[in-house]
Order: structure tokens, then C-alpha cells, then sequence
């Protein structure tokens, strides 16, 4: 957090807590030793019963008793202090303290508790869309259109599946580039980066529908590659995406564990519906087609004095 003035303490190589201050001026800072904006006369650490409390006397500022104070904790590397996690109770951790009168305000329960539900919103849509729309779209165009009696249902079926998947999609990359102006440094993440790179790659897809040729089109071979590459790697990105995001919500495992469900049982269906596809199509190549039966009949026509 810009501008956050620190006390901070960690027990050093000497199994001694070192208790300093440290003024926070950029987002990657790794809270190094400075004076603050404001005096401190006295400072000392205790850790104690697995943790670590901070004594200290400070000068407040002239004009106002009352502060914003946040507290985190998190690892060493090095003896240098790493960034705490982004779990919800980190995210929340903050309240205003009146030193005059000794009142505080637990403000980082409302407003930890608004940004958590944003987090949960933003989850779930994404996972709806990218996560479960999106691979059922893509399978409807590649296993129905194997049966004659759905077509041009498939096509319907997969335009609907993936308009909808882009729709919800765009409500989930909207929240999520609101979550990370909210809290910029901690958002961005390689979640960000692989959420706008989809993004754009699905929009892509979703204009390239305007410039389909007609199937007897010279061009629309080529076509045919770049939609289904393109698409593919949609549907990749964003299930790795989708972990991604398990990791920094740190959902309850239950979550996790029902999208690999979902995941395993889209993953069956498409392998039995890939073999049942192959052998369709391989008995279809076997059976004689509509001219060779055509000929076969005109040439028995022929022997019985009809060919002619």
C-alpha cells in the first residue's frame, strides 16, 4: 500500500526480533529500514506464543488523532520480509483508530467484505463461461454434426453455447479489471495477463464469425484452421486461468475440486463421443456412396435390356 507508514519486526538470523520502520513508497518494496513521516522515539519486538508484537512511542502528525492502521504478516526470504498473501482475512485486515480517545472502527470488515463477494462474483462467472460454456460449445460443433438429423441444430447449439460464454465472459473480465484498480500491485498477477490475453483472443474469434466464407469457398480451408486454433487455445487458456484464480481466491476446497469434477466429466465425454465420431465416420467410408450405387443400378438396368 503507496504511502503506508510501517513499524515493522521479524526475529533475525540471531533468533533475536528486529523491530524497525519503514516507509512504503512503490508496490514492489520489500519494506526496507527508513524513517517515517512522523517521529518514533521508542521502538521494540517481543515474539511471543508463535507471535510477534510491536512497542512503540510516535508522534502523530499535528491536526488529527485519527488513522487508518493496517496489519499483516508474511515469510522471510533471505531475512528480507516477501509480500503477505491476498487471502480475504489479509485483504481485510485494517481499521481507523482514534489515539485521543482510544475508539476504533472496524472498517476492513465492510469493506473486506464488499471486495470478497467482488472476488466470489468474478470466480463464478468466469468459470461459468470460459470454464463450462465454452468447452460445451466447442463440442457441440466438433461430435454433432456427425449425425445427419442435427444439422443445422449443432451449429445453432455452438453458436448459442459460445455468444452466451462470451456475454457472461465480458461481465468476469469487467470485474476483474475493476478488482485490479482496486488493489493495483496485488492483481497483477500472470491471472491478468493470461485474462486479457484471452479476452482479446476470444473477441477476435467472435468478429471472425462476420468474415466466414461459404463452404464451397476457396478460402474457407484456411478459415476452418484459424477458427479451431484459435478456439482451442481459448478453451486452454482459460482453464489454466481458472486455477489461477483458485490460487489467489483460495476458495474452499470443496470449489476447487467440484471444477475438476466438472473438468473430468467433460474430459470422458468428449473421448467416448471422439471414438463413437471415428466410427461413424469410418463405417460411412465403407459403405457405398450415393453415385457408386447409382452406377451399380444403371449397369443391372443395362443387362436387362433398361440401360439404354
Amino acid at each position: 500500500m503507496i504511502g503506508a507508514q510501517c513499524l515493522v519486526a521479524f526475529v533475525n538470523s540471531s533468533g533475536v526480533p528486529h523491530p524497525y520502520t519503514s516507509p512504503i513508497s512503490g508496490y514492489d518494496t520489500r519494506l526496507q529500514e527508513g524513517p517515517l513521516s512522523f517521529r518514533v522515539p521508542s521502538m521494540a519486538a517481543e515474539f511471543r506464543n508463535n507471535q510477534m508484537i510491536i512497542y512503540a512511542t510516535v508522534e502523530l502528525p499535528p491536526g488529527s488523532t485519527s488513522f487508518t492502521n493496517v496489519w499483516q504478516h508474511g515469510d522471510l526470504s533471505g531475512g528480507v520480509p516477501r509480500q503477505h498473501p491476498s487471502t480475504p482475512d489479509h485483504l481485510g485486515s485494517f481499521a481507523t483508530i482514534d489515539f485521543a480517545s482510544g475508539r476504533t472502527s472496524d472498517t476492513g470488515a465492510a469493506s473486506g467484505g464488499s471486495r470478497q463477494r467482488r472476488r466470489n462474483v468474478h470466480g463464478v462467472l468466469n468459470v461459468v463461461s470460459w470454464g463450462i460454456l465454452m468447452p460445451l460449445g466447442a463440442m457441440a460443433a466438433r461430435y454433432l454434426k456427425v449425425f445427419k438429423a442435427a444439422n443445422p441444430a449443432w451449429f445453432y447449439l455452438h453458436v448459442a453455447c459460445q455468444v452466451s460464454a462470451y456475454s457472461v465472459g465480458v461481465g468476469g473480465w469487467a470485474t476483474g479489471l475493476k478488482l485490479g484498480s482496486d488493489s493495483p500491485g496485488v492483481e497483477q498477477t500472470t491471472h491478468r495477463n493470461i485474462g486479457i490475453s484471452l479476452f482479446a483472443l476470444a473477441t477476435l474469434q467472435v468478429f471472425a464469425l462476420l468474415l466466414r466464407p461459404k463452404p464451397e469457398h476457396k478460402y474457407r480451408f484456411y478459415w476452418n484452421i484459424y477458427h479451431h486454433l484459435i478456439g482451442y487455445t481459448v478453451i486452454v487458456l482459460s482453464i489454466v486461468n481458472i486455477f489461477e484464480g483458485f490460487d489467489i481466491l483460495d476458495p474452499e476446497k470443496k470449489w476447487k475440486r467440484a471444477y475438476i469434477g466438472v473438468l473430468i466429466a467433460l474430459g470422458v465425454n468428449a473421448v467416448l463421443l471422439e471414438s463413437f465420431t471415428w466410427y461413424v465416420v469410418l463405417k460411412r467410408k465403407g459403405e457405398p456412396s450415393e453415385s457408386d450405387k447409382h452406377t451399380h443400378t444403371g449397369t443391372t438396368n443395362g443387362v436387362n435390356g433398361y440401360g439404354a
